[in-house]
Formats: C-alpha cells, structure tokens, sequence
C-alpha cells in the first residue's frame, strides 16, 4: 500500500508574485533625456576645457541638476499588481495596498486618495488637457457623424445607414493618461476587499536622489560664497 507524498513546506514550488503592471510618462521621459544629454555636454565641456574655479563649478552644478532633472523625469512610475499600488515620486516611494486607498481622482492632476485622508500624488501619470480636448473633440465629432447616418434612412436599402459612418459601438475616446486611471480603478474595484491586498501604507524617502542634490548645492554654495 502505497502512502501520498506529503512535501515539505520548503520544498513546495514557490507561488510567483503578481507581475507588476508599470506606467510611465513617455514624453517626460525623452524630455529628460534629452536635458541631461545637453545638461552632461555641457558640464564636460566645462569640466574640461574651463580655467581657474570653472571646472568646479561645472561639477556642483552637475552633481546638482543631473539628479533633480532625473527625480523629476526619467524616475517617476507607477507599478500595480493584485495587492497594492506602488507610487515612485521624485523623492518618495509610497506603497499602497488597495485595501488602503479610498479612491483614485483626476482633475488637473492625477492623485490617489488613501483612506486616511492623505492625498498622493501620481507624478508618472501627467493630465495632459490638450489630450482631453482632443478626445472630446472625437467623440463629438463622432456622435455627429453617427446622428448624419442615422438619419439618413434607408436611402443604401433596407440595411440601412451610410458605410462611411464610424463604429462608436467600440467605445468613447479617452486621453491616454485617463485610460491608465480606468485600469487602476479597476484593479481597485477588484481586488479591494481582498485579504491580499490589505496592510498598511509604508512610504519612503529617496535618499538616492536627495543626498546627491544636497551634495551638490552645498558644493555650490561654498564656491559661490568663497568666489
């Protein structure tokens, strides 16, 4: 007679955490790119080809612009995944468990409300109201041409309606950046009240970022002060 093979806890196949789902601000990035690109030529330049305090100059203000130009541009992100909401800030980094988060507001920015009270920001999620008002303007342009097929009748037979009309069925346009808080307010709606996703809500400064800009405007002081 044979007995199940029980495993042991340490020998069972580890589950795999949830895939995180990353949002980021395309534009914000190549913007930062291209800033730190012109931003480091021309502190090398200086670096190099500069007399007397110029070099060092040059120095304090680079130690002091490349990380700013990259806390405000190339790091902020926003992660989800089944459990919580991970916000990347310029200076902070704030997980979230849906559990915790009361709801997710757009307005002239994008901001995630805990149930607390206290409001974060969602810096990689930039509003963009050209975009909206791109977005509207389809829709209505949309709307229009549906109303103009629709009353136009039978006059292409008993199918009826005109094949240039477009589809709307598939639905209405939307900025990209409000698309992104649809998908977090549906990851919210779905895992809220799940035990999974509750705990509490940790945040964390980013001294990678602050204490080279410190280092940098002290730097920058002393040689000013002493110039």
């Amino acid at each position: 007679m044979t007995t199940p093979d029980h495993q042991s806890p340490a020998s069972r196949p580890v589950v795999p955490a949830a895939r995180d789902r990353i949002y980021r601000s395309p534009m914000g990035m190549v913007g930062g790119v291209l800033v730190l690109a012109l931003v480091v030529w021309l502190g090398c330049d200086a670096l190099f080809r500069g007399h007397g305090r110029v070099p060092w100059l040059a120095l304090a203000v680079m130690i002091l612009v490349v990380p700013l130009v990259t806390a405000f541009t190339l790091r902020p992100a926003v992660f989800a995944n089944q459990e919580r909401l991970r916000v990347r800030n310029p200076f902070r980094v704030i997980v979230l468990p849906w559990g915790e988060l009361a709801t997710l507001r757009s307005g002239y920015s994008n901001e995630a409300l805990a149930t607390s009270g206290t409001k974060f920001q969602l810096w990689a999620i930039p509003v963009s109201l050209r975009a909206r008002k791109r977005a509207a303007n389809k829709r209505a342009k949309a709307a229009a041409q549906a109303a103009r097929g629709a009353q136009g009748g039978n006059r292409f037979g008993m199918f009826g309606g005109d094949a240039s009309v477009p589809d709307v069925s598939a639905g209405p346009a939307r900025a990209e950046s409000d698309k992104i808080m649809d998908d977090l307010r549906d990851l919210h709606e779905r895992h809220g009240e799940a035990e999974h996703a509750q705990g509490e809500i940790t945040t964390r400064w980013s001294y990678e970022i602050l204490i080279p800009t410190l280092a940098g405007a002290v730097l920058l002081a002393v040689l000013l002060i002493t110039g």
